[in-house]
C-alpha cells in the first residue's frame, strides 16, 4: 500500500538521505557531492502544503522517497506552471510508486490551478524517461551535452505536460 504526507522538518534527513543516494548513480541529479540537510532548509522553505508540496512516500508503512511540486523560474507570469521532482530509495523502485505518486500530485495540481508540469530528466536516465512519457508527457526541450558527470556530457531533456486540456 502506498500513502504519503505533507513532509515536515523532521522528514527533512531523510528526505536528503534519498536525495543523496542518487548522486554516485549520476542519472537523477546534478549534485556530484552530498548535499546537507543545513543546505536544503532554504528549499524546504520555499514549499508550501497549499500549492507547493513535498509529499513523503511510504510504501507498506515504510518512509521509501518523495515527491515535490517547485515554483518555476520565480517569475509572476509562470505561477501556473510548475516543475515536478520524484526521488525513491532504490530498494523501492520498479514497484509503480512512481506512477502512482506522478498521477496523485497531478491531480492536486489540477486543483491548485495548475495547468502545466514540466521535470528536468537526464536524457540517459532511461527509467525516469520511460516513467514520464508513459504517464503522457512530452519533450518540450533537449538541452545537448550541457552537464558533465564523470568525464562524460550529458543531455538534459525537458520533459512536460499541459493539465488544463
Amino acid at each position: 500500500m502506498i500513502t504519503y504526507h505533507n513532509a515536515t522538518l523532521e522528514d527533512l534527513p531523510f528526505i536528503v538521505d534519498v536525495y543523496n543516494s542518487t548522486i554516485a548513480g549520476r542519472q537523477a541529479t546534478a549534485d556530484t557531492e552530498p548535499v546537507s540537510v543545513e543546505s536544503r532548509l532554504e528549499w524546504f522553505y520555499l514549499h508550501n502544503p497549499k500549492n507547493l508540496p513535498i509529499w513523503l512516500i511510504k510504501y507498506q508503512d515504510q518512509p521509501c522517497g518523495w515527491i515535490s511540486l517547485s515554483s518555476f523560474y520565480g517569475r509572476p507570469a509562470f505561477y501556473k506552471t510548475v516543475e515536478i521532482s520524484l526521488y525513491l530509495h532504490q530498494d523501492f523502485r520498479g514497484k509503480k510508486i512512481g506512477q502512482f505518486m506522478v498521477d496523485k500530485i497531478e491531480q492536486f495540481a489540477k486543483q491548485a490551478g495548475i495547468e502545466a508540469i514540466f521535470s528536468y530528466v537526464f536524457g540517459h536516465n532511461l527509467p525516469s524517461v520511460n516513467l514520464f512519457k508513459k504517464m503522457q508527457y512530452q519533450q518540450w526541450g533537449l538541452l545537448p551535452k550541457v552537464a558533465e558527470l564523470d568525464n562524460v556530457q550529458r543531455d538534459l531533456l525537458i520533459l512536460g505536460k499541459r493539465l488544463d486540456s
